[in-house]
């Protein structure tokens, strides 16, 4: 048996280097995408963290600066809930001020008790949505799963209605009542109610021994219990929550820094603390201390603070990781944005030329009321200078584009007795002023050379 002789076939250098070259390619991409995903996946994570802190879907764990509202409010719920006292209680505070807030973080911490779990229910209206007692008593039907209970049955009163509900909600052993939550958002819209009626009856059952309800409004009204007639007002207990907080700006720039700082337990510990430093360092630069000392002096409340703070999130991405003064900046002149200044940038040329007549004739005559007539006249001072007839619009022409800007609302009539004079001689206030005008000239898309001229002459 011959032996068959083997040959080592050698591949040429070059080629081996190629091969080389291609698998340490191969081996780069790879690695590059998979830092990409964690990038990504990285950028999700910041996105998701801090958007369900500002869009207020993450309850804080302790509310801050309203720790002994907390307190009271808790108290006084844990007394209904456990013990079956019936209680009632206004929070009252400036929109924005984290009434909802409070409570929610309230019921969170009371249903961590294991008898509140299990026996209390909920009922939550709002002043907007059940605009009478009938769609009131439908609501409270509804989220108290009764329409089987209740099916085709006819009550003589509201009062009868309600009480049978209540009847309802009694354990199987017929001893107690489960107790009840009453949340009425926009309180004082239910002051407009018809009697007062539903107001009325839940007062009266938290105020005698029919059944262990708990009724909390929620407004923003300092004047609300004035709203009450004096037979609903004498069945209030007269409790009172205020959230009237007035932050400093160290306080306001310690909560900016907070909302901004990403959790302990962030999936990525090495992003978070380079995250968190960034912050540091952004709300130590100047600018942007001088843009938040401007929202603060504009408004204290957290919820325009959160919309800030969104529009900055926004810009971050996974090629810019990281908030930049120059974000806040912007998303400051987005905050600040002037909606009026802004719709002059869709009017036609005409359009733009009576509200540059009407500015004329405001410096002219001290901000006195103009017509359409004293407009037309100013306008028409202008087109005799010119020698081409461009601006030449007919009188109807003029007349719609006038009643555009009234429907715009950049002018308004005088008075509604006005409404009975001819169109042409309606007195009407420009709602401009002299900035807004001549700083969305400068932003208006092709705007001519001369009616720029004709905006920053003294006289038209």
């Amino acid at each position: 048996m011959s032996k068959r002789k083997i040959t080592k076939t050698h591949l040429p250098v070059g080629e081996c280097i190629s091969q080389v070259c291609i698998s340490a390619l191969i081996l780069l991409l790879t690695c590059s995408w998979m830092m990409c995903r964690c990038n990504v996946f990285i950028g999700f994570q910041v996105q998701e963290t801090l958007r369900e802190r500002l869009c207020h879907q993450q309850l804080p764990d302790r509310p801050e600066g309203v720790e002994a509202q907390h307190k009271h409010l808790l108290e006084l719920l844990k007394r209904t809930a456990v013990h079956g006292e019936s209680n009632s209680v206004l929070i009252v505070g400036p929109r924005g001020a984290g009434k909802t807030m409070l409570l929610k973080c309230v019921l969170r911490d009371l249903l961590e008790e294991k008898e509140a779990q299990k026996s209390l229910l909920q009922v939550h209206l709002n002043g907007l949505l059940q605009t009478d007692d009938r769609i009131a008593l439908k609501e409270i039907t509804r989220q108290l799963h009764l329409e089987n209970v209740v099916g085709d049955k006819v009550f003589g009163s509201f009062a009868e209605n309600l009480c049978f509900l209540l009847e309802a909600l009694k354990k199987g052993d017929r001893s107690s009542s489960r107790p009840v939550l009453f949340v009425l958002d926009e309180f004082d819209l239910f002051a407009h109610h018809k009697n007062q009626t539903l107001l009325y009856n839940l007062l009266d059952v938290s105020q005698s021994a029919q059944a262990p309800i708990a009724v909390v409004g929620i407004t923003c009204r300092l004047d609300v219990l004035e709203l009450l007639e004096k037979r609903v007002k004498s069945r209030f207990s007269h409790r009172q929550i205020h959230l009237l907080s007035n932050p400093t700006f160290t306080e306001y720039l310690g909560r900016v820094r907070t909302q901004l700082s990403l959790p302990d337990d962030f999936p990525d510990d090495k992003f978070a603390l380079d995250w968190n430093a960034s912050i540091e360092t952004l709300c130590e630069d100047k600018s942007v201390e001088n843009v938040l000392q401007r929202h603060f002096n504009s408004s204290k409340d957290f919820r325009s603070m959160h919309m800030l703070l969104m529009l900055c999130l926004s810009r971050v991405s996974v090629a810019k990781p990281a908030i930049k003064p120059a974000d806040l900046l912007e998303a400051s002149r987005l905050c600040f944005a002037d909606a009026n200044a802004n719709m002059l940038h869709g009017l036609s040329i005409l359009e733009l030329c009576l509200i540059i007549a009407m500015k004329h004739l405001n410096d002219v005559y001290e901000g006195e009321p103009f017509n359409l007539q004293m407009v037309h006249n100013e306008f028409k001072k202008f087109l005799q200078r010119k020698s081409n007839s461009m601006y030449n619009f007919e009188q109807p022409v003029i007349l719609k584009a006038f009643e555009h800007l009234q429907q715009l609302e950049l002018i308004r009539p005088v008075d509604s007795s006005s409404a009975k004079t001819q169109r042409e001689y309606q007195l009407m206030r420009l709602m401009l002023d002299h900035s807004q005008i001549m700083e969305a000239l400068q932003k208006y898309p092709q705007c001519p050379t001369d009616v720029k001229q004709w905006a920053m002459s003294a006289f038209g």
